[in-house]
């Protein structure tokens, strides 16, 4: 019987918010969301800024001292629940804001994580 740790991946999906179930994917170094037939685009034309949710940030945040920075600001409630992980071993927790006003909470791995910055540059 395998008694080891089992690494489990990031979801690489939005996880709260605007575009929960979309999936976060990239090819040729750019990142969008997808689910069924739409696409969203991560990238300097699209997303307002991003934020890496940390352990420091999730402390906080469920302590209550900045409920604003995470939580109220960017995906109220939803974003407190969501089971915030920050960052884990090449897993990122990152909350988008959208220029259009649209809000997102994304778990995504290193590579994801890495397009993402690239297209926000």
């Amino acid at each position: 019987m395998y008694q080891g740790v089992i690494n489990v991946g990031a979801k690489n999906k939005v996880i709260a918010g605007d575009y929960e179930g979309f999936i976060v994917d990239s090819v040729f170094g750019q990142a969008y969301f997808t689910k069924l037939f739409a696409k969203i685009d991560l990238n300097k034309n699209n997303v307002e800024s991003f934020e890496l949710i940390t352990d420091e940030h999730r402390k906080s945040a469920v302590s209550g001292i900045s409920r604003g920075l995470v939580g109220g600001v960017l995906l109220g409630p939803v974003g407190l629940l969501a089971g915030l992980t920050g960052k884990t071993k090449d897993i990122y927790v990152l909350a988008i804001m959208f220029k259009d006003g649209k809000k997102s909470l994304i778990e995504v791995d290193k590579k994801r994580y890495e397009a993402i910055m690239k297209g926000c540059f």
